[in-house]
């Protein structure tokens, strides 16, 4: 009995032809018009047609190098048709008729079997990549997903049929990451290492490498513990960015001269050198910062800045501590360039549209099924002085391979010349070759994976609130970007004052609140997201947005809402000016705003610097600091307290690391509220 050809599920098949062939050979095997299938004592499979064309699957050969007598170059409808053929008829139970599957684990693969599959050179190339480092999220197999799946930084590798390293799938283009396979087999054996057998987590990330040893093989009675963690012994290599952000909350942005830009250039080589992604990402958003403030643009947000240099210390210290993040996963030591991927089958979640009158930023997301995770494509705009800023809905008619950016947003979406990056950002260009085609989506969202779809929302704020501290998570775009079954509607408001959208929904299992604020990059989006939510397009089946955990409950920034069989993306709505019915002003939790006016009199530090900070500072964070008490948070309450005394004491050399304890630990606060 051929298992290997079992364990093909028309999954499996389509990721291995596409869709459309599979439907049509399960449709023509179900009328009659399959092959005659011999088995020989050697385990060869061969189908005869009744036009005479003719299908080996020989033992050990995949059936994308299968003979097949059409000729055909790729996995043709030949090959597809003599595996549901052999299914069909096989006395024994296929994936689809409900087997329970062996579980398994790609871990049991050794380097022999990796070198004869990938080549020495390839296997070098891997090895060069682990001794780096690098971080890697294990989905292990259930049943549910029995395919063993691993994501990359910028590629996802499945492991379609047990113990056959041929069926490993790559979602990389041919020829680009054939090191992949690799570090996926060694990431397997990192988690299989850490926490293995049935009550195993199905999904894990682990970190692996960085030391210089090579994760062994499993043995027969043993198995060497893989690397997991990297340690930095002597710094993180962040040390040139603390150089800048020292001087910055010294002279802060107000007194800042414009010979700064320099040393953050400076620095930001340093940092690019080695390869620390996200500090280095973070570098550039508070430049970005600098650079609104010089323009005078509302772009610039004090709170935005200190959050930035607080990241920046807070990653270093995390390394340098030993803290409990991974290593790869605080200081993205991950590949900076973009991945090639090969067909993609994209699933539209919405768009988000932000900016002033001299910049417009466009995010589209868009779900891959296949990998359980979400993309982002994005867009800037730059105004010209003196020209009108382009409106939402204009933005919306841009294109990415020759396609609207509204109409991405709304669709499904099969293309062959994506390129992905370490951060899940996705380019999409055009060719003549490799097309992108976009079909209307009617919402058929219900089919998304458990990783993108949201069922148990109390199930999803306890995994909200079990993540580390954002300051050292992976600064991955749209990594909390869900889609939220929705059963009912239970209240719209309209806060005028705050000018925001607050609206309650009820999933399955739990209930959240939809909250959207009015700005001028997207006018018409509070309108447009009303409607929808009111039931003017249908049922409310589904939103699309960024989950966050609030009031211990999850918020949900929508980017799209499904009703009826519409998909409404408020970002690229046209403003409408419509009147809604205005509610009375929520009040705001004591707790939460005691934080939030703390948080706003540390950021006054770095805006300013603390050599320049005025008289009335001083009282004004012992008033914050005493407001933090009297609502229970003593601790937070004391670091502002000490904060303040700091300052009164000139800060000196430790200047940096009084105001971080103080900003760090009113950060991690409100994210815990």
């Amino acid at each position: 009995m051929r298992q290997d050809l079992l364990a093909l599920s028309d999954e499996s098949l389509a990721a291995l032809a596409n869709r459309g062939i599979v439907r049509r050979s399960a449709r023509e095997v179900g009328e009659g018009r399959g092959p005659t299938i011999v088995e020989a004592e050697d385990g060869a499979v061969t189908g005869v047609f009744p036009n005479g064309v003719e299908v080996v699957l020989a033992p050990g050969v995949t059936i994308e190098k299968a003979r097949c007598s059409c000729l055909a170059s790729g996995v043709c409808r030949h090959r597809v048709m003599a595996v549901l053929a052999y299914r069909d008829r096989s006395a024994e139970g296929t994936v689809e008729s409900g087997a329970a599957p062996t579980p398994w684990s790609p871990a049991c693969f050794s380097d022999e079997e990796l070198e004869a599959f990938i080549g020495s050179r390839v296997l070098t190339i891997a090895r060069k990549a682990h001794r780096a480092g690098y971080r890697a999220r294990v989905r292990r197999a259930t049943a549910d997903d029995p395919v063993p799946t691993v994501e990359l930084a910028s590629c996802t590798v499945r492991f379609l049929v047990p113990g056959e390293l041929g069926y490993a799938r790559v979602d990389a283009a041919r020829g680009t990451r054939e090191d992949a396979v690799a570090l996926a087999v060694w990431a397997f054996r990192s988690a299989d290492a850490i926490d293995a057998g049935t009550t195993a987590p199905a999904v894990v990330d682990v970190a692996v490498g960085g030391d210089g040893s090579l994760a062994a093989a499993p043995t027969a009675g043993a198995r060497e513990e893989s690397s997991t963690v990297a340690r930095a012994t002597t710094g993180s290599g962040a040390e040139p960015a603390l150089a800048v952000v020292a001087d910055l909350l010294a002279d802060g942005v107000v007194h800042t001269a414009g010979a700064v830009s320099t040393s953050i250039l400076q620095a930001r080589r340093a940092l690019e050198a080695r390869n620390l992604r996200w500090p280095i990402d973070a570098l550039d958003e508070a430049a970005d910062q600098l650079d609104a403030y010089r323009q005078r643009s509302a772009r610039y947000r004090p709170e935005d800045v200190a959050g930035l240099l607080a990241e920046i210390v807070a990653r270093h210290r995390c390394v340098v501590g030993h803290g409990a993040s991974l290593r790869p996963a605080v200081l993205g030591t991950e590949e900076a360039a973009q991945t090639p991927l090969r067909l993609l089958r994209l699933t539209g979640l919405g768009a988000r549209v932000w900016g002033d009158d001299s910049i417009r930023t466009v995010e589209v997301y868009l779900a891959h099924q296949e990998a359980g995770v979400v993309l982002a494509l994005r867009r800037r705009a730059e105004v010209e002085e003196g020209d009108e800023p382009p409106s939402a809905e204009a933005l919306g008619r841009r294109k990415a391979g020759g396609t609207r950016l509204s109409a991405l947003a709304a669709g499904n979406v099969v293309t062959e010349s994506a390129l992905r990056a370490a951060n899940r950002v996705v380019r999409i260009t055009e060719s003549r070759v490799a097309r992108t085609t976009v079909v209307p989506s009617s919402g058929t969202w219900q089919r998304l994976p458990p990783g993108v779809l949201v069922e148990d929302l109390d199930a999803e704020a306890a995994r909200l609130a079990g993540l580390p501290p954002a300051v050292v998570r992976p600064r991955v775009v749209a990594e909390e970007v869900r889609a939220v079954m929705v059963e009912e509607v239970e209240d719209v408001q309209y806060l005028a004052g705050q000018q925001r959208l607050v609206v309650a929904i009820l999933a399955p299992v739990g209930r959240a609140t939809v909250s959207l604020a009015h700005t001028s990059a997207a006018g018409g989006a509070i309108d447009a997201l009303a409607e929808a939510l009111a039931g003017t397009h249908g049922p409310v089946r589904f939103v699309a947005g960024h989950l966050r955990r609030g009031a211990g409950m999850v918020v949900i920034e929508p980017t799209a809402v499904v009703a009826g069989d519409t998909v409404v993306i408020p970002a690229f709505a046209p403003a409408s000016h419509t009147a809604m019915a205005l509610s009375s002003e929520i009040p705001k939790d004591p707790m939460a705003a005691a934080v939030e006016s703390a948080l706003s009199v540390s950021a006054e530090v770095p805006h300013r610097g603390w050599r320049h900070l005025p008289a009335g500072w001083a009282r004004r964070a012992e008033d914050s600091a005493n407001q933090l008490r009297r609502v229970g948070l003593a601790g937070a309450g004391t670091a502002l307290a000490d904060l303040c005394t700091a300052t009164r004491a000139s800060f000196g050399a430790g200047a940096l690391d009084q105001w971080a304890d103080s900003h760090l630990r009113l950060l991690v606060t409100a994210e815990q509220l």
